[in-house]
């Protein structure tokens, strides 16, 4: 399968040959361990790059119940996953995007913002929906006393375990697509920047067995960040639309409250009054003081840093808007004091010139006056 129509061949294990065919033997592999699940020899290893492992049973009323908890082996599924996520990047790009942008002939510098914009709005619209789906059905949402109750969650239904397993996988990807897609030098400190938060809360979550208040920390983030691509997409295509900005800019500012509201009541008060207080890292637990002041001190940093990138984006949005609008009127005014100038009429004197004859308003030359002897 191959994800682009090339004219040109590169030279094999060159730096050009693993930019353009990256996509390719990433879906090789994928075969490949697609393969191996139909032999008995190698399906026990091939079901350790598909399924999450770490599986047990709890006993329950209506039977048993197969919960997960997290080890090292999670790495060899997030390396499956990530392989799958540079995949959908490469079918997203080429039978999405790129028809798209050659439609709107857009400029070098927008062409690249465009892409990242779409790559992430069909990322952040799955993972939104998947994180109200989630919530929803374990009763995150309804009762918001599990976001603390019962602590530590070690043992993480599947749906829940395999929502982390591909968010990290995700956002990794991101990294060596920065390569592939030959970021520009000066914007590759800028996606270091959203991709190393994402992966430090993600993985900070999931590690500190804080998996039930990530999940709705990174729902309310995912509907801030599609509103903000969507916006910046509807941009690219006229840049007249900019009313999607005003209504991200409120989402925005409502989500950084309810993330520190939630993330205060959750381990501020309800981890505080949970009874068992002891650090034991094998049970999973850190529920003690200083963790919980590390926790909430990276959260305060973390949305405070965002606010002041939001609050920098939107004064220098507005000193454009505002000088935009100043140009807009000095023309304005230009413009009708040169036509009020053209339109004046021309005052003439009672005598014009005509042939270097002083003629008067008749047509009759005025008659020299006698000049008095001395």
């Amino acid at each position: 399968m191959a994800f682009r129509r090339r004219t040109k061949s590169y030279p094999l294990f060159s730096q050009e040959f693993f930019i353009h065919n990256h996509a390719d033997i990433c879906f090789c592999l994928l075969v490949c361990v697609l393969i191996a699940l139909m032999f008995e020899v190698t399906a026990k290893t091939a079901f350790l790059f598909i399924l999450p492992q770490y599986n047990i049973s709890v006993p329950a009323p209506d039977g048993e119940l197969v919960y997960y908890h997290y080890g090292i082996k999670d790495l060899v599924t997030i390396l499956f996953y990530f392989i799958i996520a540079l995949i959908l990047h490469a079918v997203v790009q080429e039978y999405v995007l790129d028809k798209i942008s050659r439609r709107l002939h857009l400029s070098k510098a927008k062409h690249s913002k465009f892409n990242e914009s779409g790559q992430l709005v069909a990322f952040h619209l799955s993972s939104m929906f998947w994180c109200l789906y989630v919530a929803v059905t374990e009763g995150y949402l309804s009762n918001p006393k599990s976001l603390w109750e019962n602590y530590p969650h070690v043992y993480l239904p599947f749906q829940v375990k395999f929502f982390y397993l591909c968010q990290l996988a995700y956002w990794l990807h991101a990294l060596p697509e920065l390569y592939f897609q030959k970021v520009r030098k000066e914007e590759i400190p800028r996606h270091l920047q959203y991709i190393t938060l994402y992966l430090v809360h993600i993985a900070g979550a999931y590690l500190l067995n804080l998996t039930r208040l990530g999940l709705i920390l990174l729902l309310l983030q995912n509907v801030a960040e599609f509103l903000f691509h969507v916006a910046r997409l509807f941009y690219f295509t006229d840049e007249n639309n900019q009313k999607l900005f005003n209504a991200w800019a409120a989402v925005f500012v409502l989500t950084r409250l309810f993330t520190l509201t939630l993330s205060v009541l959750t381990i501020g008060f309800g981890l505080a009054r949970v009874e068992n207080h002891s650090f034991d890292p094998e049970k999973g637990n850190f529920n003690t003081l200083l963790f919980r002041l590390c926790v909430l001190l990276l959260m305060c940093l973390s949305q405070a840093w965002m606010m002041w990138r939001f609050i920098h984006f939107q004064l220098r949005r507005w000193r454009e808007y505002w000088n935009e609008q100043a140009a807009r009127k000095r023309a304005t005014v230009a413009a009708a004091a040169m036509s009020k100038q053209q339109s004046k009429p021309i005052k003439r004197d009672s005598g014009y010139h005509e042939n270097g004859v002083v003629k008067a308003e008749n047509g009759t030359s005025p008659r020299p006056k006698k000049l008095k002897s001395p």
